[in-house]
C-alpha cells in the first residue's frame, strides 16, 4: 500500500505538471537512467545571462528561473518551517499552479520587487487557523515582512520524505534577493512548445548552455526521465519487499506444517475410526489439505485487516492506495502456502494404518 500509493502520487504530480516541462539543474544528476550522487559536486549556479539565452531557444515557451531554500516563517508567537519557492510570474503557468484565495503575484510586482507571498493551504492553516484567514495578512521570513497575497489550491506530497507542497512559500525572485543576495539560481524550468517535441528542445537547451558550460556542468532532463529514475527506486525496493515477503512466507508455511503435524498427532485415533468407517486414505487427505488451506487464508485475512488499519491511521500522513489485484494476489498466495506446506502433515495422516490408529493411546 505505501509503494503504491507513492508511486501513484508521484505518477499524479508528473502528469499534473504536463510533459513539455523540462529541468535546468547544475551537475549530471542522472546516470543509466537512476539517480547519481554527482550532482552535488557540481558548483556553477545559473544566472540572468543563462536565463536570457534560453529565452532566446526557438523551442522554449517559458523559461523560469527558480530559487529554493528551507525557511522559517512567524506570524506572531507561531513558527513554521516551510519551503521558499522564488521564481517569475510565469511559474503558475509552467507548473499549474492556482490560487484558491486571492491571486498569484503577476510580472509587474516580479519588476517592482513587492514583498507579497503566495503560500500554501497548509502553511496557511498552521500560522493563521484556515486560509481565508490568512490573505492580506502579514508573515515574518527572517525577520522580513511579506504580505500575503494568495493562498494556493491544495498539490499534495510530503509522505516518505517527499516535499510537502503545501508547504510552499512563492514569491518573486526579484523580492527573494534579500535571502539571495549573489542572484544565483538552484535550477531553471523551461516549458517546450507543444508543437516541438521534447528531444529537439532538449538539444536546443545543450547547445545554448553549452556555449557557456561543460557537458558535466549541468543537467537537461525531462518529466520521462525523472519518473524512469523514480520507478528505477521502486523497482530496487519493489525486489527488497518481494525477498522479504519471500522469507516471511517460508517461515510462516513451515509454522503452518507444524501445527498441522502436531494436529494430526493428537487425531490419530480420530482418523483410525474414520477409517475403520470407510473413510479412504484421499478422503483423510483432503480434510487436513482443507484444514491446512483454512488456516493459511485465515492467517491471509487477518494480515490483511491489520493492512487496512494500517493504511486507515497514516493515509492522512502518507499517500496509500490498495489495489484489488494485489489483495486478490495476497489470498492466492496464502492458499498455495496452505497448499504445499500442509501436504505433507495430510499424507501422513492419509497413510496411517487403521488398525494401528485406532490401537495408538
Amino acid at each position: 500500500a505505501f509503494g503504491l500509493g507513492l508511486k501513484k502520487y508521484i505518477n499524479d504530480q508528473f502528469q499534473s505538471l504536463g510533459s513539455n516541462i523540462i529541468r535546468v539543474v547544475p551537475g549530471q544528476i542522472l546516470k543509466g537512467g537512476s539517480f547519481s550522487s554527482t550532482g552535488s559536486m557540481s558548483t556553477i549556479r545559473f544566472d540572468s545571462r543563462d536565463v536570457l539565452k534560453l529565452q532566446r531557444v526557438k523551442s522554449a515557451e517559458y523559461v523560469i528561473p527558480v530559487v529554493t531554500r528551507s525557511i522559517s516563517v512567524s506570524m506572531g508567537k507561531g513558527v513554521e518551517p516551510a519551503t521558499l519557492y522564488a521564481s517569475t510570474a510565469d511559474i503558475s503557468v509552467a507548473l499549474n499552479l492556482n490560487a484558491h484565495y486571492g491571486d498569484i503575484f503577476t510580472k509587474s510586482e516580479v519588476e517592482k520587487r513587492s514583498r507579497i507571498v503566495v503560500i500554501g493551504p497548509k502553511i496557511a492553516a498552521k500560522l493563521f487557523g484556515s486560509e481565508e484567514v490568512s490573505l492580506g495578512k502579514t508573515i515574518k521570513i527572517d525577520n522580513q515582512n511579506f504580505k500575503v497575497q494568495g493562498i494556493l489550491e491544495a498539490k499534495g506530497g510530503g509522505g516518505f520524505g517527499g516535499p510537502d507542497l503545501d508547504s510552499f512559500i512563492y514569491m518573486p525572485h526579484t523580492t527573494a534577493q534579500v535571502f539571495n543576495p549573489d542572484k544565483k539560481f538552484y535550477a531553471i524550468i523551461v516549458k517546450s512548445k507543444s508543437d516541438i517535441s521534447i528531444a529537439t528542445a532538449k538539444d536546443e537547451i545543450k547547445t545554448a548552455l553549452l556555449k557557456r558550460y561543460k557537458e558535466d556542468d549541468f543537467s537537461v532532463i525531462d518529466q520521462a526521465e525523472l519518473l524512469g529514475a523514480v520507478e528505477s527506486i521502486f523497482g530496487m525496493l519493489n525486489t527488497v519487499l518481494v525477498a522479504i515477503a519471500a522469507v516471511s512466507l517460508v517461515v510462516g508455511g513451515i509454522g503452518i506444517m507444524n501445527i498441522m503435524y502436531v494436529t494430526v498427532t493428537e487425531r490419530i485415533k480420530e482418523i483410525g475410526i474414520r477409517r475403520a468407517l470407510g473413510a479412504r486414505a484421499s478422503d483423510i487427505l483432503l480434510q487436513f489439505l482443507v484444514e491446512s488451506v483454512a488456516l493459511s487464508i485465515l492467517g491471509g485475512l487477518m494480515g490483511l485487516g491489520l493492512a487496512y488499519l494500517i493504511v486507515f491511521f497514516i493515509q492522512s500522513v502518507f499517500p496509500t492506495y490498495i489495489d484489488l489485484n494485489s489483495v486478490m494476489l495476497a489470498l492466492g498466495v496464502s492458499t498455495v502456502i496452505g497448499v504445499v506446506f500442509g501436504v505433507f502433515p495430510a499424507k501422513k495422516a492419509a497413510d496411517l494404518s487403521p488398525i494401528d490408529a485406532i490401537r495408538n493411546e
